[in-house]
C-alpha cells in the first residue's frame, strides 16, 4: 500500500544494539524521501580540476616460486593433521593458478542444506571438491584491498541473517553484505573465463567463480610486501557450510591448512577483519591461532618433494590446466584492471576495465535502449553521473578501510533499461568483488523499477520466479506491483529480500522475495538464488564433465532483450547501494557502487546521480512520490512499516562536517 510521506530523517545511527533499533529504522523514512523536508536541495560543490588524491598499489605479483611455496606449506600442514585437502591459489583477479589435490582428499563438496532439511537452489549441491577451494581462495582475494583483509570466514559473519550471526542475536538486522555469496557467478557477463588457447588474453580478469563468493571457512587473502597479491582456498572436509554462531571458535583443520599456506604472505594485522568494526562489530579474520598449527610452515618440504608422492596437480575445465602459473600484477594492462586514460575518464584516480590489448571493455556511451526508452542517456549524461559519482566516493570517509579517516574506495557502474553497461569506473584499491557486485546493483534497481518487470519474471523458464510477483503484491496489497509505478533503489529491494520483515524480527514471515526461515540459509536466499539455478545447474554438469557446453555468459533464463542478453545477465544483488536513474518520470537506467560500507554505497550512489543531474539539467532520481519509500506495510498486528530507500551516513565527508548530506534531494 502506498501512503503520505512520514517524517524524513536521513543518516543511520553509529551502532544497531537492539532489535528496537534496528525495527525504529524501518519506521522512518529513508534519505531521498523528504516530501515533506524543509531542507533545501543540496547544491553540488565547486569542481575544480580532478587531483590525485588516491595512492594506486604497487604492483607485485606472485611468482611461480610463491606459488609452489604456498601449496607446500598447506601441503605439509594437511599432512601433519591428517586430513588430506585440495587447495587452490588464485591472484587478485582470481586466475587460477594452480590446484593441488592431495591424495585420499574428498573428490567432490556437498553444499548444506536448509534448516528443515529441505534442499533449494544451490542447497545440497555436490560439486567436485575443486569448485569449493576456488571460490574460497577467490573470496579471500576479493573481499580484500591494501586497507582491509577479509577471509571466507569474514564472509559467512557478513551474510546471515542476524548481524552478527549468534543465538543470542536474534532480532538484528541481517548481516550488511546480505545476498553478496551471490555474485562473481559462473554465468556473469562480466566476469572472464579462462580458456589454455586463449593466448595472452587467457589470464585477463576478473574470473569467476564456480559457486560466487564462499561463506566457508577455510579461505585467506595472500600478500606480499603488504601488497595484496591474490588468495588461497582449502577443500578437506567434504562440507561447504558457514558459521551459524560467532561466538565460539570451531578450530577447523581446513583453516588451519590456509592459514599455513598462507605463511610469508600473511595480511598486515592492522587492516585485518578484526580490526574493523560494522556497527559497533569487530569482524572475525580467523579462528585458526598461528601457534596451534600441527606444523611448522617455516620448515614446509619444498614442492619438489611433494609433488606426484603427496599428490598431484588437477585441471579444472576453464579455470586451470595441468600446470601452476606466476599471478598477473594488479594494475597491469594484462591483469585487466588499469588506470585509466585522461581520455578514459577525466580523473587521474580512475582505474577502468580492459581486454588485455589496450581497449576499456566498458568505455562511457550512450543508452542502447532507443526502442524502448523515447529518450536515452546520452554519453554526457553517463559521463556526469559517473564523474559526480567518483567526487563523492573521493571526499567520503570508508567505513572498512584502515587506517581510520581513509578514504571510500569503490566501484561504479551506469547501466540503460536494457541492462547494458554504459561505463564502469572504480578507484586504485578497490576491492574486486565491487566490480560484478557494483553492476548486479545497477541493474536490479533499473529492472525492478522497470515497467515490464512483472512481465519479464512471469515469463522465466521456472515457475517459481512468476510466482514471486504474486507473492509480492499480495504482499505490498498492490496487484499492479512491479508496473513501473514505484522507483526501487537496492534498499528496497533488500528491505523485501529477508527472511524476517521487518530485518532481522524474530516471528515475523519473510519478505515476499525470501524463502521462510525454516528454508533459508546463505544458499537459498529466494529470488535471487531461483533466478540463477538452471545456470549453476548446467554449469556444475560442466565441471563434472556430464555435458560439454558450460552455462551461457548471461545469468538467468529472462527474455533476450538483444540476442545472447537479458536485462539481469549476471544476477540481481540484494543489499544497499543503487538507485534507477529517471528523465522526469520516465526510467532511463540505473547507477549502482559497491566497495566500501553499505551506507557509504547508497550515499555515493544517490549524490552522484542527484549532482550529475545537476549538472546536465535533463536527468536525475524518480520524483519523490515514485520513490519506494512511499510504499507503507500493513503487518498482520495491522503495524504498518515503510520501505527505505537510501540510507546515508552522518558526517560522510573528510573534507567538511556537514550532515544529513542527503536530506531533501
Amino acid at each position: 500500500m502506498r501512503k503520505g510521506v512520514l517524517y524524513s530523517s536521513c543518516g543511520t545511527a553509529a551502532h544497531r544494539t537492539a532489535a528496537a533499533i534496528a525495527v525504529a529504522s524501518l519506521l522512518l523514512a529513508s534519505c531521498g524521501g523528504g516530501g515533506s523536508s524543509p531542507s533545501p536541495a543540496a547544491t553540488p560543490p565547486p569542481s575544480p580540476t580532478p587531483t590525485t588524491v588516491y595512492t594506486a598499489p604497487a604492483q607485485e605479483a606472485l611468482t611461480l616460486a610463491d606459488v609452489q611455496r604456498i601449496m607446500a606449506q598447506g601441503v605439509a600442514e594437511a599432512k601433519a593433521s591428517q586430513r588430506p585437502a585440495v587447495i587452490a591459489v588464485v591472484d587478485r583477479v582470481g586466475n587460477v593458478l594452480g590446484i593441488f589435490r592431495m591424495t585420499g582428499s574428498p573428490q567432490n563438496l556437498t553444499v548444506a542444506s536448509a534448516p528443515d532439511g529441505s534442499k533449494r537452489d544451490i542447497q545440497g549441491m555436490v560439486i567436485p571438491a575443486e569448485g569449493g577451494a576456488i571460490a574460497k581462495a577467490i573470496t579471500g582475494a576479493y573481499l580484500s584491498s591494501g586497507g582491509n583483509a577479509f577471509s571466507s570466514r569474514t564472509a559467512s559473519q557478513i551474510v546471515q541473517q542476524h548481524f552478527p550471526p549468534a543465538p543470542n542475536a536474534a532480532g538484528l538486522e541481517s548481516g550488511p553484505l546480505f545476498g553478496v555469496q551471490f555474485s562473481q557467478l559462473p554465468c556473469s557477463d562480466l566476469a572472464a573465463r579462462f580458456l589454455a588457447n586463449g593466448g595472452p588474453t587467457a589470464l585477463i580478469g576478473p574470473k569467476r567463480s564456480p559457486l560466487g563468493l564462499s561463506a566457508d571457512a577455510g579461505g585467506f587473502p595472500l600478500y606480499k610486501n603488504g601488497v595484496l597479491v591474490g588468495g588461497v582456498g582449502v577443500m578437506a572436509d567434504g562440507v561447504y557450510d558457514f558459521d551459524p554462531d560467532i561466538t565460539d571458535f570451531e578450530g577447523l583443520d581446513e583453516e588451519y591448512i590456509a592459514l599455513a599456506a598462507t605463511f610469508g604472505f600473511e595480511a598486515p594485522e592492522s587492516i585485518r577483519a578484526n580490526r574493523i568494526t560494522v556497527d559497533g562489530t569487530s569482524l572475525r579474520y580467523s579462528d585458526a591461532v598461528p601457534a596451534q598449527l600441527k606444523s611448522n610452515p617455516a620448515n614446509a618440504p619444498a614442492y619438489s618433494t611433494i609433488i606426484g608422492v603427496e599428490g598431484s596437480l588437477a585441471p579444472v575445465r576453464d579455470y586451470v590446466d595441468l600446470s601452476l602459473r606466476a599471478g598477473v600484477a594488479y594494475g597491469t594492462e594484462q591483469s585487466g584492471i588499469r588506470r585509466a586514460t585522461s581520455a578514459e575518464f577525466n580523473n587521474p584516480d580512475a582505474f577502468i576495465l580492459t581486454d588485455g590489448l589496450g581497449r576499456n571493455r566498458y568505455p562511457i556511451r550512450g543508452g542502447t535502449d532507443g526502442g524502448a526508452v523515447a529518450q536515452p542517456l546520452t554519453e554526457a549524461e553517463v559521463r556526469a553521473v559517473l564523474e559526480e559519482a567518483f567526487k563523492i566516493m573521493s571526499r567520503a570517509r570508508g567505513q572498512i578501510r584502515q587506517p581510520l579517516d581513509s578514504r571510500a574506495q569503490v566501484s561504479i557502474s551506469v547501466v540503460d533499461t536494457y541492462g547494458n553497461v554504459l561505463g564502469i569506473v572504480r578507484a586504485p584499491d578497490a576491492p574486486i568483488f565491487g566490480i560484478d557486485v557494483s553492476l548486479q546493483k545497477a541493474r536490479t534497481a533499473t529492472f525492478f523499477s522497470n515497467p515490464l518487470a512483472a512481465q519479464e519474471l512471469g515469463a522465466a523458464i521456472q515457475p517459481e520466479v512468476g510466482q514471486f510477483v504474486q507473492r509480492l503484491r499480495d504482499f505490498l496489497g498492490d496487484p499492479t506491483a512491479l508496473t513501473g509505478k514505484v522507483a526501487f533503489s537496492d534498499r528496497a529491494n533488500g528491505n523485501l529480500s529477508r527472511p524476517y520483515f521487518p530485518d532481522g524480527e524474530v516471528g515475523r514471515p519473510n519478505g515476499p522475495l525470501s524463502r521462510p526461515i525454516s528454508q533459508f540459509n546463505p544458499f537459498s536466499t529466494g529470488l535471487q538464488t531461483a533466478l540463477i539455478k538452471p545456470n549453476v545447474d548446467e554449469h556444475v554438469a560442466y565441471l563434472k564433465l556430464d555435458v560439454p557446453i558450460d552455462t551461457p555468459p548471461r545469468c538467468t533464463k529472462l527474455l533476450d532483450i538483444t540476442p545472447m542478453h537479458n536485462r539481469l545477465a549476471n544476477g540481481i544483488q540484494i543489499f544497499p547501494g543503487s538507485v534507477p536513474i529517471y528523465r522526469g518520470t520516465t526510467l532511463v537506467g540505473g547507477i549502482g557502487i559497491s566497495g566500501d560500507g553499505i551506507d557509504q554505497d547508497d550515499m555515493i550512489s544517490f549524490l552522484g546521480l542527484a549532482n550529475g543531474g545537476k549538472r546536465v539539467g535533463t536527468i536525475g532520481h524518480a520524483p519523490p512520490e515514485m520513490r519506494a519509500d512511499r510504499v507503507v506495510v500493513r503487518l498482520p498486528d495491522s503495524r504498518e512499516v515503510r520501505l527505505r530507500y537510501v540510507n546515508c551516513p552522518f558526517a560522510p565527508f573528510l573534507d567538511s562536517n556537514d550532515q544529513n548530506v542527503c536530506q531533501g534531494i
